[in-house]
């Protein structure tokens, strides 16, 4: 008699769906000089014309941004099935085209060589597969395309993540909540330097390089 297999997940913790993500999808929305910042970073290295795919968009505030910026083919590929309606939603109110997709970064729906840029924020530590998520970047990055993964650092202090949470001018309940989920929560996620240097090792990719600024790092990985 087979043995039944378990269930595939491609996610830690809870589904970000229903009402954690239109929670998470009104405090986001405060921090719109960070998305900003972040798109004109990501923009700066795609050609006009040139095509962005973004993993884990969540509420897609950072896809409009980049949209906004050029002549740029956007779209984000979400696991949450609320993420990529309340995403659509915010795309369709700011009158811009990105294609929001559901789906799972290890296993993506996109044909090889697909993108000129692929970015990722603040999710790649909940990926259950991140060698599997990296190398379906590389797979679908043009040659010679880039990425970047922004995410949290595992050394941040807590005195660090009460600044930073402090600064997004939350109300004083969303503020307490911000706080726990990142010290009890993300933190436990989060990768240290040694650890996504022998992910990145594994992977199609070999190397990339590693950039720290505030509480988080940037991954640059090149095709």
């Amino acid at each position: 008699m087979a043995t039944r297999q378990k269930a595939y997940k491609a996610y830690k913790g809870l589904p970000m769906e229903g009402f954690i993500a239109r929670w998470y999808a009104k405090n986001t929305r405060v921090d719109s000089r960070g998305f900003k910042t972040t798109a004109r970073a990501v923009a700066a290295q795609v050609p006009p014309g040139g095509s962005i795919l973004e993993v884990a968009p969540g509420p897609g505030y950072l896809a409009i941004e980049m949209v906004r910026l050029g002549d740029y083919r956007v779209s984000g590929l979400d696991i949450s099935q609320s993420f990529v309606r309340i995403a659509g939603e915010n795309a369709r109110e700011a009158g811009v085209k990105i294609d929001f997709r559901q789906g799972d970064a290890a296993h993506m729906p996109f044909p090889d060589a697909s993108f000129d840029f692929v970015v990722c924020t603040a999710a790649f530590k909940n990926f259950t597969d991140p060698i599997g998520a990296i190398n379906e970047i590389y797979r679908v990055l043009k040659p010679g395309g880039k990425a970047s993964i922004f995410d949290l650092r595992k050394d941040t202090s807590k005195d660090a993540i009460d600044q930073e949470v402090n600064s997004m001018k939350l109300s004083r309940l969303n503020t307490f909540f911000t706080k726990m989920t990142f010290r009890f929560v993300l933190l436990k996620n989060a990768y240290t330097n040694d650890a996504l240097r022998r992910m990145v090792s594994k992977s199609r990719f070999g190397k990339g390089e590693i950039v720290h600024e505030g509480i988080g790092f940037e991954l640059r990985l090149a095709r």
